[in-house]
């Protein structure tokens, strides 16, 4: 991970211009690749909505529709199974249709969906709905990321990265008091038909603003050729590719991918935890009040949301310094995953304050880790930017099937969480382990298979 504090090695290194001549300081007549960046966010916050608000209802949902532990952690990994299987082709729709329509239509489908999982009967009905859910929402991320690609310069791409994946926390940081009160007031199906219009509604919104930016005719000249001349890949965003399993073969050849793939595991992992258990454990095991939870359920949330804010800020500031692309994108994956081990911490505390403050700690951790979408932004092949993130995020969500299950044969067996932190903190050493020692050097990949 060393480096050289050298500005011209750095330019070189993310393949932008040097900064005197495009430095972020830059006055230009528009900066339109911000309004994109913020559709990008509240589509991710709804995304993420989406997903938590089953965890949201769970308790209450349980006892209504008499589901045990087993069938909650497969209620709770099912969106993942499918989520995980669709990632890939996902990834190849993003780079053949563009982020404007494959969002758009992803955002309406898994919206609608969401809506009738407050029509769900029973076990199979429920498992059904969220196994749809995870289909819908597959091209998001791969959209999330060719989009931030082809908009941003590689000096900036870093913050623009964590800022919409920061939205996987802000969602639940904003509604989880209002969902638990929708719950508590009406009931558990309110939940779901609340969150499911309003992504619908969005989906909508999205079709009408959302361009790529050659089509977008609100962006000025010197506004594309900034985003160009610093490692924005414009002209990308008109390619259509054509798919070839050879050069999915030939992305797992790089050691990068491998060792990003790995990472990202770990990370979901501790995600899928706070995603899914986590209000149940605040319940069932702490003993907190409804209100309580809705209070101390944010905190980790905002901890997160914090370290993805960090992680993109200091990492896009060590280029800006000198640094290379390679240091400052590892640095914060490396001392996330670190961090993340102290989980595990949870279990040797009876106060829920000291409870809630290593919670908070350990997914401020996560937050950090999660900029890792950086990293895939400066490895994948320019023309298959989307099926890149498709790829590693089928990994990760490898973790997002295992956990919820793990944990809920761990709580139905054992009675209690301990053992299920422990495999978290586990976990997180792996990812240590893979950012630190098997990443290696960030470049972008150019693939030989056509």
């Amino acid at each position: 991970m060393s480096s050289l504090p050298n500005s011209q090695a750095a330019s070189v290194a993310t393949g932008a211009a040097p900064l005197e001549a495009a430095g972020s300081s830059v006055r230009l007549p528009t900066r339109r690749r911000w309004f994109m960046l913020s559709l990008l966010l509240i589509a991710t916050i709804i995304n993420y909505v989406d997903r938590v608000n089953i965890s949201i209802a769970a308790p209450f949902m349980a006892k209504d529709l008499g589901l045990d532990k087993i069938e909650m952690g497969l209620i709770f990994s099912a969106f993942a199974w499918t989520y995980a299987l669709a990632l890939v082709p996902a990834g190849f729709v993003a780079d053949r249709f563009g982020s404007k329509l494959t969002y758009g239509v992803s955002l309406i489908s898994w919206s609608a969906v969401t809506v009738c999982q407050g029509l769900a009967t029973g076990f199979s009905s429920l498992f059904g709905l969220r196994l749809a859910v995870g289909a819908m929402e597959a091209p998001a991320f791969p959209a999330n990321s060719r989009a931030v690609t082809v908009w941003f310069p590689a000096r900036e791409r870093g913050m623009a990265s964590s800022i919409y994946v920061c939205g996987q926390y802000l969602g639940t940081a904003l509604f989880t008091g209002a969902l638990l009160w929708l719950a508590t007031t009406y009931d558990w199906r309110h939940v779901f038909y609340s969150t499911g219009a309003v992504g619908i509604v969005f989906g909508v919104v999205w079709l009408f603003l959302y361009r790529d930016p050659l089509n977008c005719k609100k962006v000025s000249k010197e506004e594309l050729k900034y985003i160009e001349d610093g490692g924005g890949l414009v002209k990308s965003s008109q390619e259509r590719t054509r798919f070839n399993w050879r050069q999915i073969a030939e992305l797992f050849r790089y050691r990068q991918v491998w060792a990003i793939c790995i990472g990202k595991f770990a990370s979901t992992s501790a995600l899928y935890f706070f995603l899914t258990w986590f209000p149940t454990y605040l319940i069932e095991e702490r003993q907190l009040t409804t209100i309580k939870v809705g209070i101390f359920a944010i905190m980790p949330f905002i901890g997160a949301t914090i370290g993805i804010l960090l992680a993109g800020a200091i990492s896009d500031l060590l280029i800006r310094r000198g640094y290379s692309m390679s240091f400052a994108r590892k640095l914060p994956l490396v001392v996330g995953s670190m961090l993340g081990m102290s989980i595990v911490l949870v279990n040797f505390t009876d106060s829920n304050l000291i409870c809630i403050a290593i919670l908070t700690i350990a997914f401020f951790a996560q937050g950090i880790a999660s900029s890792s979408w950086a990293a895939v932004s400066e490895i994948a092949p320019k023309e298959l930017i989307g099926l890149t993130g498709g790829v590693t995020s089928l990994a990760a969500n490898i973790g997002g099937i295992v956990t919820p299950i793990v944990i809920g044969a761990i709580v139905q067996s054992t009675g209690n969480f301990s053992l299920a932190f422990w495999f978290i903190g586990a976990v997180a050493l792996m990812g240590t382990l893979s950012y630190s020692l098997l990443l290696g050097r960030l470049y972008r990949i150019q693939l030989k298979a056509r």
